[in-house]
């Protein structure tokens, strides 16, 4: 005999006692109103079937077999969200705070292959027909501590979920990870996504479904918002908060190269990047027409094997916004985002003048990440025609969240009577300059320069070192121009002795 017929049986016999306890009472009472009877007998059958009600109500997961409800729950994901879910045989039913069956260690697989684990999985069904296993209705479902396993070939997971039908429930994923890998060997994890709190939903306003998702990336956090339109657009919109940085995307995928632009806003500041996606190459052009519209810049990344690319030109360069500890960039580093064993990238910036600071010419910016490390060897510049200037074996690190640039100095003097005149030294006082090196340790956050092993024409000299030990900065650039022409002229008069 099935669980439904002994259901059935059930209810009959609580109907055969509440009608015998119906008699009693009524024959005990038989010389009361039939008035105030009846109304009595209304309000304990209300209260009988309220009870039958939520007795049955608590008995569902004793009525269904526990392998029927599964294949159904899987089924109805399946077709719902087009995700193919493998439940434990462990599920739990609740009534409280709505009701929803609890699942606990599942899967989902995509091409026969698990792309996640999810340790809790909670699936809120409709309250209507409750009491039939094929009509039951999920309305929402949440994932908690799931894991994703995604590479270049299923990167676009989270992208497709947007094609369901999300208007009448949602799809939501709480305090869970994205680990990213490479095709080939998927041990090689490229980055870690933390997922907070992504929910998809129907904006009934705008008539269209909508991700929202609360995230960290490199201990960056940042807030996003996605959906898509009929002519196969994405667009997104990527608040980073904590560097008033705000990113807004468009993504035109109808062709096998994918195209989009992307606008970076900065405070009032506007920049574009307009890009290309084909198969393993992503390529883009950066180009700021407010503040620079001199400013080009291109760049490749290669996904397999992964390394990128960027190469920019520009008639003026602002270093303000590479040196100021306020500004994005030393915040960027901080963050420690690039301190990745896995990203493999060289940049490089001509410029023929450093804003602000005519006199230094021919910029020559040259960056390379490399196993975590970053380093700015061979950068070079000139002042006017007087001396080239190179930096070798440095490093860019954090200590005590502050954020340093070690490395050597070399300046080749072309035109020492030129700089003499510049710093309006005695005649007396010229003694012949040829090269000069030291080493420096540059901090960002405080603004100071400390150098040693000061060497003049390859000889040490622990006089000038003393007095170039320690070089403070200020945010007034008049005043840092008057302290180094100072600074400078106080450290040749120590070298002539």
């Amino acid at each position: 005999m099935s669980k439904h017929n002994y259901f059935v049986i059930f209810l009959k016999k609580i109907n055969l006692s509440i009608n015998s306890l119906l008699e009693k009472y009524l024959n005990k009472l038989k010389f009361i109103n039939l008035s105030k009877i009846a109304r009595s007998n209304k309000v304990l059958l209300i209260f009988v079937a309220v009870i039958i009600f939520f007795t049955s109500y608590l008995s569902i997961p004793h009525i269904y077999n526990k392998i029927e409800i599964k294949t159904e729950l899987e089924n109805q994901l399946l077709s719902k969200f087009n995700l193919n879910f493998n439940f434990s045989k462990d599920i739990d039913y609740n009534f409280f705070p709505t009701p929803h069956f609890t699942i606990e260690d599942s899967s989902i697989f995509e091409n026969q292959f698990e792309i996640s684990d999810v340790k809790k999985l909670y699936i809120f069904i409709s309250l209507n027909n409750l009491f039939s296993l094929k009509n039951i209705v999920i309305k929402d479902v949440l994932l908690e501590d799931a894991n994703f396993s995604l590479n270049k070939k299923n990167s676009n997971f989270f992208i497709k979920l947007l094609d369901n039908n999300f208007l009448e429930s949602s799809f939501s994923i709480k305090n869970s990870n994205i680990f990213f890998r490479n095709t080939e060997v998927e041990e090689d994890v490229l980055f870690i996504n933390k997922i907070l709190d992504m929910r998809y939903y129907y904006d009934s306003k705008e008539l269209k479904n909508i991700v929202t998702s609360k995230n960290e990336i490199f201990n960056i956090p940042y807030y996003f918002t996605t959906y898509k339109n009929e002519e196969k657009k994405i667009f997104s919109k990527i608040n980073l908060n904590f560097l008033k940085l705000q990113i807004e995307n468009v993504l035109d995928y109808s062709n096998k190269k994918k195209k989009g632009s992307t606008n970076f806003i900065y405070n009032k500041n506007k920049s574009k990047v307009t890009y290309e996606l084909n198969k393993n190459i992503f390529v883009f052009n950066y180009y700021d027409k407010l503040s620079d519209p001199n400013f080009f810049y291109e760049g490749k990344i290669n996904f397999n094997p992964f390394f990128s690319i960027f190469k920019g030109k520009t008639d003026k360069l602002d270093l303000s916004n590479l040196f100021d500890p306020d500004l994005i960039f030393v915040q960027l580093i901080k963050t420690e985002i690039f301190n990745s064993k896995n990203l493999n990238i060289d940049l490089s910036i001509n410029s023929n003048q450093i804003a602000k600071y005519h006199s230094f010419i021919n910029f020559f910016l040259n960056s390379k990440i490399q196993e975590g490390l970053i380093d700015i060897d061979k950068t070079k510049f000139s002042w006017n025609n007087y001396a080239d200037f190179e930096i070798l074996d440095s490093l860019l690190y954090v200590n005590q969240n502050n954020l340093i640039l070690d490395g050597k100095l070399l300046i080749n003097v072309k035109n020492y009577s030129e700089i003499y005149k510049f710093l309006q030294i005695s005649k007396n006082l010229r003694p012949e300059l040829k090269k000069i090196e030291f080493d420096f340790n540059y901090n960002f956050d405080e603004m100071v320069i400390s150098s040693n092993n000061i060497k003049i024409n390859d000889k040490n000299n622990l006089i000038v070192n003393d007095v170039l030990k320690k070089i403070m900065f200020n945010k007034d650039k008049l005043q840092n121009k008057i302290y180094i022409k100072n600074l400078m002229k106080k450290a040749i008069k120590a070298y002539v002795g």
